[in-house]
């Protein structure tokens, strides 16, 4: 069944938009398999209609459910969305609370729904910081949802690209000093192993909502090769057409992962 808009009593409404009959456009090429998601905008939202940044953030809940809807649609089988960076402890305690606390409560209200589509929920991220109750939800939607196959949404809640490499480096170097592991057998295959998702596919297609155009540090190892695109859209006005839009971007675009071909142009 094709994912419509839902709302939740507890939830922030969704937009008043009709999907009916709204199905994706037939791309031009294969779309991608896993698509990186930073959800930018929701402070620059809120303050342009005079609210605060928490409002911001609760408006985006509905764009997050649309996004995934559109990604079943399409066929993409991989969604990795940024929830909180190891960045972001960085903000004012007020906010990191309410971050804390939502994140918890999005998946409480969110994965019997998610459940239903068949989506898989996954968590990349450093426990350290990270408060239990939010840790608990995470893997109770993991458990819940560990036979689905439509789609797999990972979560990256307290994670830093960064830090992910680091933590496997040093995983990789305990083994080494204990003699478990032999330098020379040090791969990028046995780093990959050592990352917090180790079965995460590269990523295809890099998104960033807001007009922002860096990655900060979301996903680092996994986008060596990943197609970029920044649209200007604010998160909480993002929709399923707009990821819809970056998709139909990157099928447009041609993908040498370090190869190239002589196609010297005709006078």
């Amino acid at each position: 069944m094709i994912p419509k808009p839902h709302t939740h009593r507890n939830a922030v409404p969704y937009r008043p938009l009709d999907w009916t009959g709204i199905y994706p456009p037939v791309f031009t090429g294969p779309v991608p398999t896993h698509v990186a998601l930073v959800m930018d905008g929701n402070g620059r939202w809120a303050n342009r209609q005079g609210l605060t940044r928490i409002e911001g953030h609760k408006a985006g809940e509905a764009a997050l459910l649309d996004v995934v809807a559109g990604a079943i649609q399409a066929g993409v089988k991989h969604l990795s969305v940024y929830a909180f960076s190891t960045e972001n402890w960085k903000r004012s305690p007020e906010e990191v609370r309410f971050l804390m606390g939502y994140n918890r409560e999005i998946l409480r209200r969110r994965r019997d729904q998610l459940n239903e589509w068949g989506v898989r929920i996954r968590w990349a991220g450093r426990r350290p910081r990270l408060w239990a109750s939010v840790i608990n939800e995470l893997h109770y939607a993991e458990k819940l949802t560990a036979g689905n196959s439509t789609l797999t949404l990972t979560v990256c809640v307290n994670y830093g690209g960064r830090n992910e490499i680091v933590d496997a480096v040093r995983a990789i170097a305990e083994e080494v000093a204990s003699g478990r592991l032999r330098p020379a057998a040090v791969n990028e295959k046995l780093l990959q192993k050592h990352l917090y998702v180790s079965e995460m596919p590269d990523v295809d297609l890099f998104v960033r909502s807001s007009g922002e155009q860096r990655t900060s540090n979301f996903l680092l190892w996994q986008s060596a090769y990943a197609e970029m695109v920044f649209l200007d859209t604010l998160w909480p006005d993002f929709t399923r057409v707009s990821l819809w839009r970056a998709i139909e971007l990157y099928t447009s675009r041609t993908r040498r992962f370090g190869g190239a071909q002589d196609a010297p142009e005709q006078a």
